[in-house]
């Protein structure tokens, strides 16, 4: 039985193909692809020494200190990578350029009885797959970008169809100075591997609806060539009273932000949720200017001590108001993208359906 070789990465993405990373764990920190499982042939360390011999002495030196520093634990990895084949039968594997640690992962997977293909190539060639296709998809979509002010209900909106890509869900962060979540936003890599595996889905499913987003989301970027394609489509604005925007942005900031820090912190979450949020406020401290900051820190921290949680409407609006607005009209009107709709949440929904935007 010959070991097999695997090329067409296009099909992996289109069916969320399990995949099994023999790579050591810094480099699966670093970037993975989604779907992707990391037990290791080498450790950290043995990679690292490994490397080093090589360096020294050269491959085949190389080749022999690692048969001594894994041969030992042999069993043990084959006994782990059977137990996820056998959870994952449809499972492929690969290493970072497809040589020497899949290809001898391969042959003990194969040896304990199984043939699990292998990536050709491995990581490198299936990431560069991926940004690739991912520019040539994003390139020949038709995108409606929905626009808004802050606290519009975008978000909302997307989530009424199937056709969508929720940037701020991939990016794990809410777009905004207050947008950080609990859990930490993915890695560059992550982010940007996800985000092809969303476009190369939506492949021959066009339009697309996206969020209006900035290039960055958070600490993360969207590939500039790709953000470019994907914002060169239709604008459609989301008009929604200001009352409403204020119940949506408390709802999302305040009282499930302040629930989930509860669950992570306990009786000290109140206090945690407190402390980010006014940090978040000292990061636009220079655009807010020196009065406006003042204000809305003395509002915000009697909105914390008072028993009344609603209090805290008074600083989401006018933050919204006297901030984000002027900031959003600002961006709207040098906005080159066309503006084909207007209207609250029900009109636009309606407007999107009319158009046939669901496939």
């Amino acid at each position: 039985m010959g070991l097999t070789n695997i090329d067409d990465f296009k099909s992996i993405v289109l069916e969320n193909r399990p995949l099994l990373d023999v790579r050591s764990p810094i480099e699966f920190v670093e970037g993975a692809f989604l779907g992707a499982t990391n037990l290791p042939l080498l450790s950290d360390e043995e990679r690292r020494l490994i490397g080093i011999r090589y360096k020294e002495a050269g491959n085949s030196k190389a080749v022999k200190l690692g048969e001594e520093l894994v041969g030992p634990y042999k069993d043990e990895r084959v006994s782990k990578w059977m137990a996820y084949i056998k959870e994952n039968p449809d499972a492929y594997l690969y290493c970072f350029r497809g040589g020497q640690r899949s290809k001898i992962s391969q042959e003990w997977i194969l040896d304990a009885g199984v043939n699990i293909p292998r990536l050709k190539g491995g990581y490198k060639a299936f990431r560069t797959y991926l940004m690739q296709k991912a520019e040539e998809v994003s390139q020949q979509l038709d995108t409606f970008i929905i626009g808004g002010r802050t606290g519009s209900g975008k978000t909302l909106v997307l989530k009424e169809f199937e056709n969508i890509i929720d940037l701020e869900g991939l990016a794990n962060h809410r777009g905004s100075a207050f947008g950080k979540q609990l859990e930490e936003q993915p890695s560059q890599i992550d982010f940007e591997n996800s985000l092809s595996y969303k476009l190369i889905q939506h492949d021959n499913k066009k339009p697309l609806i996206l969020e209006h987003e900035s290039k960055n989301v958070g600490r993360l970027y969207i590939p500039t060539k790709i953000y470019e394609n994907l914002m060169h489509g239709k604008l459609i604005v989301l008009e929604t009273p200001i009352q409403q925007r204020v119940d949506i942005t408390y709802d999302e900031y305040v009282l499930k932000a302040i629930s989930k820090y509860e669950n992570l912190y306990k009786e000290e979450g109140m206090a945690r949720w407190f402390e980010d949020a006014n940090n978040a406020l000292d990061k636009i401290q220079k655009r807010l200017g020196s009065k406006r900051y003042l204000y809305l820190k003395n509002i915000f921290k009697d909105a914390y001590q008072c028993d009344d949680i609603e209090a805290n409407k008074v600083w989401i609006q006018y933050l919204l108001e006297d901030y984000y607005d002027k900031m959003y009209d600002y961006q709207i009107e040098k906005t080159s993208i066309p503006i084909v709709f207007r209207g609250n949440f029900d009109e636009v929904r309606a407007y999107l359906n009319s158009i046939e935007i669901i496939v």
